[in-house]
């Protein structure tokens, strides 16, 4: 019993001859670049979708990268903001503590001052009473020039005197301290004498004088 043969299986053949079938010389440099030429243009057939597909998704990946990029800038732009603000508030805190201490030591000193002021004034009072029943002897014109120096110092430095007399009676300036009837009702709640001057230091009273006050009375109908 005879065996067929098998085809043999189609493969890939490397002809290794220097002479082809009609005898001619062959270029196995030639060939061999011939083959690796098709290779290589089979391979970029192949590759040719994915090299179209590739701009499309380097572009999808950049634009989702600059998104996130401004929503990191539109934060950080806000936090700045937001520093800024709370940065000015505290610098106008401040300001506003500084002038807020300054007028507190302001009124303080001006405290301060009055009280010496009040001081000086009952000693210029206690000269006022000795220069009443004093004469013209040199004494008392030395006397005179402390008092009048005294009350120098103290304008210059704010006191100012209340010049009340033949004003209408203020119990914010004045205490009334004795009462005169008169007959002009013209005349009625004026004052008609200081008897102890009143002083003010920066727009507030010191000291009320102590005046004597007119009263007019009507007459009593018949």
């Amino acid at each position: 019993m005879s065996h067929a043969k098998k085809p043999a299986a189609p493969g890939k053949v490397s002809d290794k001859r220097r002479f082809d079938h009609e005898g001619n010389s062959r270029n196995f440099a030639e060939d061999t670049f011939v083959g690796e030429h098709e290779v290589a243009q089979e391979a970029e057939e192949e590759a040719q979708p994915l090299s179209e597909e590739t701009p499309r998704t380097r572009l999808k990946v950049e634009d989702e990268e600059l998104s996130r990029l401004q929503s990191e800038l539109e934060t950080a732009r806000a936090r700045v903001d937001t520093l800024a603000r709370a940065y000015q508030e505290v610098e106008r805190d401040k300001e506003e503590f500084k002038r807020r201490l300054q007028r507190e030591r302001e009124r303080m000193l001006d405290l301060e001052k009055g009280k010496i002021s009040l001081l000086l004034i009952e000693a210029v009072d206690e000269l006022n009473l000795c220069l009443k029943s004093a004469d013209e002897s040199p004494l008392s014109v030395g006397v005179r020039m402390i008092r009048e120096n005294l009350l120098k110092k103290l304008k210059e430095n704010g006191l100012v005197l209340l010049e009340l007399e033949g004003t209408v009676f203020d119990p914010n300036f004045a205490e009334a301290v004795d009462l005169q009837v008169v007959d002009n009702p013209e005349d009625n709640m004026k004052i008609l004498e200081v008897l102890s001057p009143g002083y003010a230091f920066k727009e507030q009273v010191l000291r009320p004088a102590r005046v004597r006050v007119a009263r007019h009375i009507p007459p009593a109908d018949a």
